[in-house]
C-alpha cells in the first residue's frame, strides 16, 4: 500500500510538479496558522516587523445603554480598575509640516478638548488630547488628527466624538474657554504626555454607560470621564505603531459635512412640532437629537452664555422707546374706556338749530 502511494506520488511530481509546489506552500501555511492560534489574544509579533499583523478591531460606536444616572453611576463604579502595568504614551510630534496642517491639526484637537471637556479641569482636558493622540498612533483609527476627531461624524452609525454629531459645532464657543482648551491642545501636539491614561483610546462620561464599556479594560478615571484600553496586545505599547500622516483635511469642510449630516438625522427622525415649541420656551434650551440615541427622549443642553445675556439685558417697554402718544397707549394696551372715562378731545357744541324755534314760528 505504502509503495503504491509513493509511486502515484512520484507520477504526479512528474506530470504536474506546479501543483505539487503550491500545495507544498498551502500546507506550510496552515502549519504556521495553527501554530499561531494557541495564544488566546491576538497577536502583534508583526507589528513594526516584515510579518502581516493581524487587522485591529474595528472602533465600537458610541451607544449608551438607557439608565437613569444614579444606576448609571453604580454600574460604572463597578467595573473594576485595572491594577496592572499603565505605560504612558510617547510623546506626539507633528513632525515637519507646514503652516496650514499645523493649523488644522491644533484647531481639530483644541475643538476636541473644548467640547468633550470644556468643564473639566487641566488634567481632564490633558486626559482627551492624549487619547485623541493615542488613536492617531493606533491602526485602528485614522492617522491624522482631524481624521480622529471627525471619525463617524458623517455616518448614521454614529460619530466618535459626541460633538461632532450632536449639534455642538452650530454653537460659538466661549473665548477665554477656547483659549484655555487650545493652551492644552498646542502643549499636547509639542509633545506633552498626560501619563495617568496610558495607552487609552476611549472614554466616557461617568453617567452614561456605553455598551462597549465591559468589553475594554478600565485603567484611569480623571474628573468626570473614565478612560479604557483596548484588552490584550492591541492595547499595548507596540501597537501604536502608526505613522502620522502629515496630512490634515480642511476644518471647515469638516465642519460643514457633520452639521448636514445631523440635520439630516433630524429630518429623519421627524421631531414634532409641539416638541420643538416647548423647548423654545425654555430660556437658554437647546434641543439635541443624537444619531446615537435611538430613543424618543429629548436630550436638552442649556447655552448658559445665552440664557445670562438675556437676563441681563435690559428691556423697555416699546412706548417708552418712542414715547408713545395716551391714545397709542391705549391702543397698544387693548384696554376698553371705563363707564365714568370721558371721549378723548374737546366735548362737542350743539348747533343753534338744536335749541332754538322752527322758523316763522311765533316768539
Amino acid at each position: 500500500m505504502t509503495q503504491t502511494i509513493a509511486l502515484n506520488a512520484a507520477r504526479f511530481w512528474r506530470e504536474r510538479p506546479q501543483e505539487v509546489l503550491l500545495a507544498g506552500v498551502v500546507a506550510l501555511a496552515g502549519i504556521v496558522a495553527l501554530a499561531g492560534s494557541a495564544d488566546s489574544t491576538p497577536s502583534l509579533s508583526g507589528v513594526g516587523s516584515n510579518k502581516v499583523a493581524e487587522a485591529p478591531p474595528a472602533p465600537p460606536p458610541m451607544l449608551i445603554r438607557q439608565l437613569p444616572v444614579d444606576q448609571a453611576l453604580a454600574i460604572n463604579q463597578g467595573i473594576a480598575l485595572d491594577t496592572g502595568p499603565n505605560p504612558a504614551a510617547r510623546p506626539f510630534s507633528l513632525g515637519k509640516v507646514d503652516a496650514a496642517t499645523r493649523s488644522r491639526a491644533l484647531e481639530c484637537l483644541t475643538s476636541a478638548v473644548y467640547y468633550e471637556a470644556g468643564q473639566e479641569s487641566t488634567d481632564g482636558q490633558r486626559a482627551v488630547a492624549q487619547v485623541v493622540l493615542n488613536r492617531v498612533r493606533h491602526p485602528a483609527f485614522p492617522a491624522s488628527v482631524c481624521g480622529v476627531v471627525y471619525e463617524g461624524s458623517t455616518r448614521a452609525t454614529g460619530c466618535q466624538f459626541t460633538f461632532t454629531c450632536d449639534g455642538s459645532l452650530s454653537r460659538g464657543p466661549a473665548l477665554d474657554a477656547w483659549r484655555r482648551a487650545k493652551s492644552v491642545a498646542e502643549a499636547a501636539l509639542a509633545g506633552y504626555v498626560y501619563k495617568p491614561v496610558g495607552n487609552a483610546t476611549h472614554y466616557h462620561a461617568d453617567y452614561v454607560v456605553p455598551y462597549w464599556a465591559s468589553t475594554l479594560t478600565k485603567n484611569a478615571v480623571i474628573g468626570a470621564h473614565i478612560f479604557y484600553r483596548w484588552a490584550g496586545d492591541w492595547g499595548r505599547s507596540t501597537a501604536f505603531s502608526q505613522d502620522y500622516s502629515h496630512r490634515e483635511a480642511n476644518v471647515d469642510a469638516l465642519r460643514a459635512a457633520a452639521l448636514l449630516a445631523e440635520q439630516r438625522d433630524i429630518a429623519t427622525r421627524g421631531q414634532s412640532s409641539e416638541v420643538a415649541e416647548a423647548v423654545a420656551e425654555i430660556p437658554g434650551a437647546q434641543a439635541l437629537a443624537p444619531s446615537m440615541r435611538g430613543d424618543k427622549r429629548v436630550a436638552i443642553r442649556f447655552n448658559m452664555t445665552a440664557r445670562k445675556a438675556a437676563d441681563e439685558a435690559k428691556h423697555t417697554d416699546y412706548v417708552e422707546q418712542v414715547k408713545a402718544s395716551d391714545n397709542l397707549r391705549w391702543s397698544l394696551n387693548g384696554g376698553m374706556a371705563a363707564a365714568d372715562e370721558k371721549p378723548f378731545g374737546k366735548a362737542a357744541t350743539q348747533s343753534p338749530s338744536a335749541t332754538g324755534t322752527a322758523s316763522g314760528s311765533p316768539e
